[in-house]
């Protein structure tokens, strides 16, 4: 049994062995957090300093391309070898590649840096689920994943003015540089108790990082050939990246994902199409206030900020809620919170419509998110086979990723056609259709979730009564 489950009866994430873990993982879900939307508002003054206009977008695509690697090799290594060595080595290509970029003499070389980033940071959230699996009973996992989702709130709220006023007042390579010493302050919390974790003894399987490598590379030359903007040359591009990407992808995600299986299929196939829902959806509410609407820029920002707020509020009552509703309704109940939130936004279209509906609305699919989300992550600890953990959550969070770049992907090409065609108010009015549409499609994963008994506060004291009440898988 690991040392972290020896604690398993105490009702606090922050007792015992379980502080410094806590504490280390918060840390770094707030780091990378910030330093994500920090350099997002620091690119531009980077890229007038550095020149190389052509490179800007790949310093983006750079990081999510390497990231799916970086996902996969280490949930695979976290399977092999335990959750502290993964870590170990993604922080370092992390702080390696801030380095790089913070100091880089050219595009290319920051390019290079951001995705050295990316190998290291992909390592993160499958190392975090493998720690909220292994170091934390089945009764506090809703309460540290209420805890993350309340970790990406502040860096929300101030990242970017952070970021802004770094490379106005110091430098655009201050945004990479500050967060280097951060690094070991953090390793030194998490590493020890993710150590002393050990390999699961599970059965090794063949190593999946060159399935993930087919995968980004057949990615990189989708989102090539959609940067060229010519039709004739770039689709055909567009077409072989796809083709070669969907068996990469199957092979990397559980059998059944993509026909939503019951169980851990339904968990990643229902997280993929939440993310793709509301972040395709989400891209565009800053275009649609600003471009559309005319409002500032600020004011868009409020309607997301409003955003973050709900979904660690939906967070802390999805934590009291799974006491007493199973994961497959609160699931749904949260699902169709975003749906409804997605279907709010179009009216603001109208010219009547105030720009502050923007933000009601989206206030109500924030809050849904935040109930919703953490029930396909629970599902996924709960039905994770032994001693693939890692493996599993590597699956979940690299469909997550690709998911949601794909509902943006989908929603630029709707909104680029309608400008192009003159029909800009239609295109965004069917951007937030088609997206609502994948959000029914989530609430129908949501439903074939684990019907699992909930956990009453008296049973979550007593973990044998927690794991009697779980049924067989």
């Amino acid at each position: 049994m690991d040392a972290m489950h020896s604690h398993s009866g105490a009702e606090s994430i922050f007792s015992g062995d379980r502080r410094a873990l806590t504490i280390g993982l918060l840390m770094a879900i707030t780091l990378v957090a910030f330093e994500a939307l920090a350099v997002a508002t620091v690119m531009p003054k980077a890229e007038q300093d550095l020149g190389g206009l052509t490179l800007y977008g790949w310093a983006f695509s750079g990081f999510l391309l390497a990231s799916i690697v970086g996902i996969t090799w280490a949930g695979e290594q976290a399977d092999r070898h335990g959750p502290g060595r993964p870590l170990a080595i993604g922080m370092t290509l992390f702080g390696i590649g801030l380095l790089i970029a913070g100091l880089a003499p050219s595009m290319l070389v920051l390019v290079i840096g951001r995705a050295i980033q990316g190998l290291g940071a992909g390592a993160l959230p499958a190392i975090a689920y493998v720690a909220l699996g292994r170091g934390y009973p089945e009764q506090l996992r809703p309460r540290m994943l209420a805890m993350l989702a309340t970790a990406w709130v502040v860096p929300g709220l101030i990242g970017p003015a952070i970021g802004g006023a770094i490379a106005e007042f110091i430098s655009w390579r201050g945004a990479f540089l500050i967060f280097v010493p951060l690094i070991p302050v953090m390793a030194a919390l998490a590493l020890p108790p993710l150590f002393r974790m050990g390999p699961p003894g599970g059965e090794l399987r063949r190593s999946r990082v060159p399935t993930a490598i087919r995968l980004a590379l057949s990615a990189g030359l989708a989102l090539g050939g959609v940067a060229t903007g010519d039709l004739l040359f770039g689709a055909p591009l567009v077409v072989i990246g796809v083709a070669a990407g969907i068996p990469a992808l199957r092979g990397l995600l559980p059998p059944g994902t993509f026909r939503a299986a019951p169980g851990l299929p339904a968990a990643v196939a229902g997280n993929g199409f939440l993310n793709m829902c509301f972040f395709g959806a989400e891209a565009f509410i800053p275009y649609l206030l600003t471009t559309h609407r005319g409002y500032s820029s600020f004011v868009a920002g409020l309607a997301l900020t409003s955003a973050s707020l709900t979904w660690a509020a939906g967070s802390w009552l999805q934590e009291r809620a799974i006491r007493h509703i199973s994961r497959p309704h609160l699931a749904a109940f949260g699902v169709a919170f975003v749906i409804a939130g997605i279907a709010m936004v179009p009216l603001a279209l109208l010219e009547q419509v105030p720009g502050a509906w923007v933000a009601v609305a989206w206030t109500v699919g924030g809050f849904g998110m935040g109930i919703a989300y953490p029930m396909f992550s629970l599902e996924l600890l709960a039905s994770a086979p032994p001693g693939r953990e890692g493996e599993a959550s590597a699956s979940m969070k690299l469909h997550e990723m690709l998911s949601a770049a794909a509902g943006v992907g989908v929603a630029g090409g709707i909104v680029a056609a309608g400008d192009a065609g003159g029909w800009p108010g239609a295109s965004l009015a069917l951007v937030f259709a088609l997206a609502a549409a994948t959000g029914i499609l989530a609430a129908l994963a949501a439903l074939r979730l684990s019907a699992q008994n909930p956990v009453s506060p008296s049973r979550a004291s007593d973990p044998a009564a927690a794991a009697a009440a779980e049924p067989a898988s």
